[in-house]
C-alpha cells in the first residue's frame, strides 16, 4: 500500500498540476503575503527597541522573546474571535478567507522576525553605535543604517520566518477552515487528506512541502555564510 502510494505520490509532482499546484500556490501567496507584512513592522520595531532607551526596555525585550514561541493555536483563536461575526472586525467579513489566514500567520511570524532583529541589531549597534552617534544622525537614520548594514543576515531571518509560515497548521486551519481550493493549504491538506487515507496527495504534498523548507533553510545558511566571510555581521 505504501509503496503504491509513494510511486502515486511522485507522479504527482512531476506533473505538478491539479490539487497539489493550487495547493502549493495558495499557501506561498499567504505566506509569503504574511511575511512581508511581518518584515515591514518586524524588521523596524526589532531596531527600534535594540537602540532605543525608553523605560522598561528589558521587560519588552523579554516579552519579544516570549512571543517568538506563541502556539499557532492560541493565535488562531484570537484572530478567530476578531474576525468572527461577533468580534469587532466581524463586519470585514474575512473569516474563512486567504486574508483571514495572511493576518493569523502574520501574527506569527512578525514576533519572530521583531524578536531576532532586535538581537542582531544589538549586537551591531554595540559595534557602530559610537560612530553613528559621532555622526549626530536621527534615530530614523540610524535604524536604516544598521538595517542595510545587517542586511544579508536579516534575509536569513526572513527566510526563518517564511519557513514557520509555510509549515504553520494551526491558525490557518482555525481561521481558514481548510475550504477546498479556497483555503486550502499543504499543512491543512496534508491532515485532511491523511484522515480521509489519500496517502499519495498527502505524501506529495508532504515532500513538496519538505523540499520547499529544506531550500529555505540553505539558503537561510549560505546567505549567512556569505555575509560573515564578506562583511563579518
Amino acid at each position: 500500500m505504501i509503496p503504491d502510494a509513494l510511486r502515486e505520490a511522485l507522479a504527482l509532482l512531476r506533473h505538478f498540476e491539479g490539487d497539489v499546484a493550487a495547493i502549493a500556490l495558495l499557501s506561498l501567496k499567504v505566506s509569503l503575503s504574511a511575511v512581508t507584512l511581518g518584515a515591514l513592522i518586524g524588521l523596524p520595531l526589532g531596531a527600534l527597541v535594540a537602540i532605543a532607551r525608553f523605560p522598561g526596555k528589558p521587560a519588552v525585550a523579554v516579552a519579544m522573546n516570549t512571543f517568538m514561541g506563541l502556539p499557532s493555536v492560541i493565535v488562531g483563536v484570537i484572530v478567530y474571535l476578531l474576525l468572527s461575526r461577533s468580534g469587532p472586525l466581524g463586519p470585514l467579513g474575512l473569516l474563512f478567507t486567504p486574508s483571514a489566514m495572511v493576518i493569523a500567520q502574520t501574527c506569527l511570524t512578525l514576533p519572530l522576525i521583531a524578536a531576532l532583529t532586535r538581537q542582531m541589531i544589538d549586537d551591531a549597534w554595540r559595534e557602530h553605535g559610537e560612530a553613528l552617534r559621532s555622526l549626530r544622525l536621527p534615530l530614523r537614520n540610524r535604524i536604516g543604517v544598521l538595517l542595510w548594514h545587517t542586511r544579508f543576515s536579516l534575509v536569513a531571518i526572513l527566510l526563518a520566518g517564511l519557513g514557520r509560515a509555510i509549515s504553520e497548521v494551526g491558525a490557518v486551519m482555525i481561521v481558514g477552515g481548510n475550504i477546498d481550493r479556497i483555503t486550502r493549504t499543504m499543512t491543512t491538506a496534508i491532515a485532511l487528506e491523511t484522515s480521509k487515507g489519500d496517502l499519495a496527495l498527502a505524501l506529495a504534498l508532504g515532500m513538496l512541502l519538505m523540499s520547499i523548507v529544506l531550500g529555505l533553510n540553505l539558503v537561510a545558511s549560505a546567505t549567512r555564510g556569505f555575509a560573515m566571510r564578506r562583511f563579518g555581521s
